[in-house]
C-alpha cells in the first residue's frame, strides 16, 4: 500500500533512488515517537483509550446497553401493572402508594378498645395514624390456597399482610412460603383459631406462643404482629401476646368480600390509614374466588382515591 501511495503522489513516476529508504526510516521514527507518547499518556496499545485495545470502540461496543435508570424502571413497572390490570379485569389501575415514612407513626390503642393496664400492653387499633391516602390490606386464617391469587397479587404489585392459623396453614406450608418469597409478611392468628377470652391465660399463651414457634420454624422469623380470632380479646390475651414477643395488635376498620366492602364506622367510608380485613376463602364459602374479592376490594379502594400500602412499613 505504501508503494501505491508513493506512485499516486509522484503522478505515476517511479521512486527516486534512496527515497524509499529515507521514507522507511522516517516512518519508523514516527512510529517509535507515537509509541513513546502513548506510553507516557497511559494509552499504550491494549490499554483504555487505545482504539485497538481492550478499552477502544470495539470493546465498548461489546458492553451492551447502558444501565436502566430509575425513571425507566418506573415507566416499565407502570406499564406492567397497566397490562396486569387489564389481564385480571380490574376497573382501574391501582394507585401507587407513597414511599413509607422514615419513622413509623406513634401508635395508641383505639378508644373503647383498652383493657386494664393497657399502657404496658401491645396497642390495639383499627387505623394507623397517617395523613396519606393509604389503606392496608390484611388477610386472615389460611383456608383457601389459590395459586391464581398469588399470581394476581405479584403481577399487580399489591402489598398485603397475612395473619395465619396453623390448623389451616399446616395443610400446605409451601403455599405460604411462596407467598413470603413474594414479600408478604406472615403474622400470628393463633394455632387453632379459638375464642380467646374463653380460655385461661396459659391456654391463650399456648395458642399465641405456639403459633410464634410454628411461623419461626416454617418461615424463619417470629412475627411482631398478632390478630386475635374474631377480634375478641381480654387482658390475659394481651399479656400473653406480649410475653410471646408481640408488639402490636392490628384489628380492622373495613372488611372486603367478593360482592361488597363493609365498614365499622358510621359514615360507611374509608379513611387514611384504615386496615382492611378479608379472608383466605373460596367459592365454597363466598360464591366467588379470592381473585373476585381482590377485584371488588380494589374497585372500592381505588375509586375512593386510596392506594394500598404495606402495613409492616408503618407498624
Amino acid at each position: 500500500m505504501g508503494q501505491v501511495r508513493q506512485n499516486e503522489q509522484s503522478g505515476g513516476r517511479g521512486p527516486r533512488p534512496g527515497g524509499l529508504l529515507r521514507r522507511t526510516r522516517t516512518a519508523r521514527l514516527v512510529a517509535a515517537g507515537l509509541a513513546a507518547a502513548a506510553l507516557l499518556s497511559g494509552c499504550a496499545p491494549g490499554q483504555e483509550g487505545d482504539p485497538g485495545g481492550a478499552g477502544g470502540p470495539g470493546a465498548a461496543g461489546q458492553q451492551g446497553p447502558a444501565p436502566e435508570t430509575k425513571a425507566q424502571r418506573l415507566v416499565r413497572k407502570q406499564a406492567a401493572i397497566a397490562a396486569a390490570t387489564r389481564k385480571w379485569g380490574l376497573a382501574q389501575i391501582p394507585l401507587t402508594a407513597p414511599a413509607p415514612p422514615d419513622a413509623k407513626p406513634a401508635l395508641s390503642t383505639r378508644d373503647g378498645f383498652e383493657v386494664e393496664g393497657q399502657e404496658d400492653l401491645p396497642h390495639v387499633f383499627t387505623t394507623v395514624p397517617v395523613k396519606e391516602r393509604v389503606v392496608f390490606l390484611t388477610i386472615d386464617d389460611g383456608a383457601e390456597k389459590d395459586p391464581e391469587f398469588l399470581r394476581m397479587m405479584k403481577e399487580l404489585d399489591i402489598p398485603y399482610s397475612a395473619f395465619l392459623s396453623d390448623y389451616l396453614v399446616s395443610e400446605d406450608y409451601g403455599y405460604f412460603r411462596a407467598m413470603q418469597k413474594q414479600g408478604t409478611t406472615l403474622n400470628n392468628h393463633t394455632i387453632d383459631h379459638p375464642y380467646l377470652p374463653g380460655l385461661s391465660y396459659e391456654e391463650q399463651r399456648h395458642q399465641i406462643c405456639g403459633m410464634q414457634d410454628v411461623i419461626e420454624k416454617q418461615y424463619g422469623k417470629r412475627p411482631r404482629l398478632f390478630r386475635p380470632p374474631y377480634g375478641n380479646y381480654n387482658q390475659d390475651t394481651l399479656k400473653a401476646a406480649k410475653s410471646c414477643g408481640i408488639e402490636a395488635v392490628p384489628l380492622w376498620n373495613a372488611e372486603a368480600f367478593t360482592d361488597r366492602v363493609d365498614y365499622r364506622e358510621w359514615d360507611r367510608d374509608l379513611h387514611p390509614g384504615d386496615i382492611v380485613l378479608t379472608h383466605f376463602r373460596g367459592t365454597g364459602e363466598w360464591g366467588g374466588s379470592m381473585v373476585d374479592m381482590v377485584r371488588q376490594a380494589m374497585k372500592v379502594i381505588t375509586s375512593k382515591g386510596y392506594a394500598v400500602a404495606r402495613l409492616e412499613d408503618y407498624v
